[in-house]
């Protein structure tokens, strides 16, 4: 197992001397973008690359342990999104759509900050969050070898892999580290490599402002993953901590959380070409698939995927926009959907222009030529291992996404019956403590489901989701209860006699004893018809696919290596997943298709351009159209235009959404928000043609807060800067 981290070295080694020796010559530029890098290894290959696109900082000014830098301005934000400290008083900024839930939690038809806005203009108006949470990384360690001791490479994967759980555990348990801090241990270079990340969560993170969804979510659906774009896509928060500004939960005794470091703010806009550095944490990413995986994705998964979303939020959407009550409820689930389903049309749309699957099948050729002529005979089965293996899961994935994407996700009857099924299945496995520690936490959970459900609204998504469950997913994993069914008639039966579709109906089935509560679960015909996709996911679906993902993963293991071998002078980011990385780029239009050219820079002319009054996605606040009338920009217009939204050759993905994009000083220019429909598919592939990232400029931000919103406070706890002038 030692070489196994050898050769990740090495791949390294061989990386950063070619990068080195670019510097004197003229660079293709393209050639040196894309990847999500670790941030504590960047001496070296990625250092040499930022000074190419025309950084002026150090390695150690963007991760340094003992000193002030940039990492430590970087947040978790709830988990799923990027933020950043923007003062010395905790302010942090991260995406409008990365705290719509937050915002919406909040919101009532009285008082709708999702319509209105919301700006507090002292500490005492700002609105505490339960659950929310910002989360610092202190210091990143590489703990492979510790990781990997006592991993032989002759035991079963599953063995393996028990082992490296049980040593991940121990890591976690002997970190040096503050009382207050936590750790967690992930995996990099699909399994090759672990690094160990400290970390301090704070738990009182506070709303501050927030644009009118008509400036936050300008475009909403239909200008998602487009381009030209003019979102504001920003809203504030607060980091609070305790009287010694550590982590703590919410107290009114709290204080603003003082950072190590906040990012200073340029006046100075960008040009065409500038550095783009992104600081963030991306979801998922996957570079390394061989052609064959991603053929199966776009060909067989996303089609499947999207006919099913592309159903639920046409239903979901004539009930909003009929309804104020239901549009508030349904808002933020409904961007949620339409996000993803819209993101894998464009990855389908990008994977075919860009002839990626095309190109992956030339490098395994080129791979296979290699390992003959070198005779690695470790390697030589690896690709035909793999059309094995994809062959053998693709109707098992196919039928798992219908189950995610029907039972799981877009049908919340059947969602809230899976959680009725994890009841119990509590109560099997862990007996009366089993089923009361259930119990609760689902009791818990179903007070913010039914607060924004309506059966109104998911009795037709059922009836529609269910008929297309039974035709199109692989028979072998149907439930009988789907086969020959007439589905308008039993969602009419069901929906007219469950008590699942309340929170009162529900508490009342699931109080009482064990033997009570199920006994009179098994009697409701929602949680009866939801009780058999349950079960044939667990006995047959989740066992199979796991089974055989487990040897996809270890044959992917295996090949990443052998990628870092055969191709030493290839570069090699680890795959993103959740973890803190940076991405540099530069500022650039681009040509999607023949004959048209996209412009770095959109202006505030084009919301006007855009305008539809009353349109739910394109109306315009009446200030900011009097203050676009009047020209009233303050110091943060551009040749007398106040400038919305950037374009940058940044890779970023899921996760991403709120990254600060600062520029060769790292000073804050701007903040990620998407990507374009035609660059969507950088997760499996990425190209630096095609592939970009779109940013809210922050002068629109200073703009919106300070002459829409009034809100001199906050722009008076920023530090702004001209670092070109």
């Amino acid at each position: 197992m030692r070489n196994i981290k050898f050769y990740v070295l090495l791949a390294i080694a061989f990386i950063s001397l070619n990068s080195i020796a670019q510097v004197s010559q003229k660079v293709d530029t393209r050639k040196i973008q894309g990847g999500m890098w670790i941030p504590s290894l960047l001496e070296g290959m990625n250092e040499q690359e930022m000074k190419l696109l025309g950084s002026k900082m150090t390695a150690k000014d963007i991760y340094d342990v003992n000193n002030s830098s940039l990492k430590d301005a970087i947040a978790h934000f709830g988990g799923g999104c990027t933020s950043e400290i923007i003062s010395p008083n905790g302010l942090l900024l991260t995406n409008h759509h990365c705290g719509y839930g937050v915002i919406q939690s909040h919101s009532s038809v009285e008082h709708d900050y999702l319509k209105d806005g919301f700006w507090a203009m002292s500490y005492e108006e700002e609105l505490p969050n339960k659950s929310l949470t910002a989360t610092f990384i202190k210091r990143i360690d590489d703990v492979t070898e510790a990781v990997f001791a006592g991993v032989t490479d002759d035991m079963e994967e599953a063995a393996k892999m028990k082992i490296i759980n049980q040593n991940i555990l121990k890591v976690n348990k002997e970190v040096e580290k503050e009382e207050w801090q936590d750790s967690y241990v992930r995996s990099f270079y699909k399994g090759n490599q672990y690094l160990l990340f400290v970390t301090e969560v704070f738990k009182d993170v506070r709303l501050v402002g927030a644009p009118p969804s008509s400036i936050g979510k300008f475009g909403a659906d239909t200008d998602n993953w487009m381009w030209p774009r003019h979102t504001g896509d920003f809203s504030m928060f607060r980091v609070y901590a305790d009287a010694n500004n550590r982590p703590a939960t919410y107290s009114k005794d709290n204080v603003p959380y003082k950072p190590n470091h906040y990012l200073p703010i340029s006046l100075d806009g960008v040009e065409e070409n500038d550095f783009t550095l992104v600081f963030g944490f991306p979801g998922r990413t996957n570079e390394y698939l061989p052609a064959v995986a991603v053929d199966q994705i776009v060909n067989v998964l996303n089609p499947a995927k999207i006919e099913v979303r592309d159903n639920a939020l046409k239903i979901v959407n004539t009930f909003m926009r009929k309804d104020a009550d239901i549009k508030i409820k349904y808002a933020s689930k409904y961007a949620s959907t339409a996000n993803y389903w819209k993101k894998w049309i464009g990855e389908n749309q990008g994977i075919h222009q860009t002839k990626a699957i095309q190109h992956k099948l030339d490098l395994e050729k080129e791979f296979s030529k290699i390992v003959a002529e070198k005779d690695l005979v470790g390697y030589q089965t690896l690709l035909s291992d793999f059309e094995k293996l994809y062959k053998e899961i693709e109707n098992v994935s196919l039928a798992r996404d219908y189950w995610i994407e029907i039972a799981y996700r877009n049908v919340e009857l059947l969602g809230i019956t899976f959680r009725a099924f994890q009841i119990e299945q509590a109560y099997l496995r862990g007996g009366e403590q089993g089923f009361e520690n259930a119990r609760k936490s689902i009791l818990s959970r179903l007070e913010g489901t039914y607060k924004n459900y309506s059966p109104v609204v998911d009795k037709p998504v059922f009836e529609k989701l269910t008929a297309l469950y039974a035709e199109k997913s692989p028979k072998e994993y149907l439930p009988s209860n789907m086969v020959g069914v007439n589905f308008s008639e039993i969602t009419n039966e069901i929906y007219a006699s469950t008590k699942l579709t309340s929170l009162e109906g529900a508490t009342e089935l699931l109080s009482g004893s064990s033997d009570e509560v199920i006994k009179k679960l098994n009697a409701d015909k929602a949680y009866t018809f939801g009780k058999e996709l349950h079960t044939i996911f667990y006995t047959k679906l989740e066992p199979k696919f796991q089974q055989l993902n487990l040897q996809i993963e270890a044959v992917q293991k295996e090949y990443m290596k052998a990628l870092m071998e055969v191709f030493p002078n290839k570069r090699f980011f680890p795959d993103a997943n959740s973890t803190l990385r940076v991405n540099y780029g530069m500022v650039q239009g681009y040509e999607p298709k023949d004959g048209v050219y996209y412009t770095a820079k959109t202006y505030l002319d084009g919301v006007m351009e855009k305008y539809v009054p009353g349109d739910y996605e394109f109306d315009v606040p009446q200030k900011l159209q009097d203050l676009y009338k009047t020209k009233d920009y303050g110091p943060y217009a551009e040749n007398g235009k106040i400038p919305v939204n950037i374009l940058s050759t940044n890779h970023m993905t899921g996760g991403n959404s709120g990254s600060p994009i600062v520029d060769a000083h790292g000073n804050l220019i701007g903040l990620a928000f998407d990507t374009t429909w035609e660059g969507t598919m950088s997760d499996l592939y990425f190209d630096a043609d095609i592939v970009r990232s779109i940013m809210v400029d922050i002068r629109y931000v200073l703009f919106i807060v300070d002459k829409y919103a009034g809100a001199k406070n906050l722009i008076e706890e920023m530090t702004l800067v001209r670092p070109k002038k």
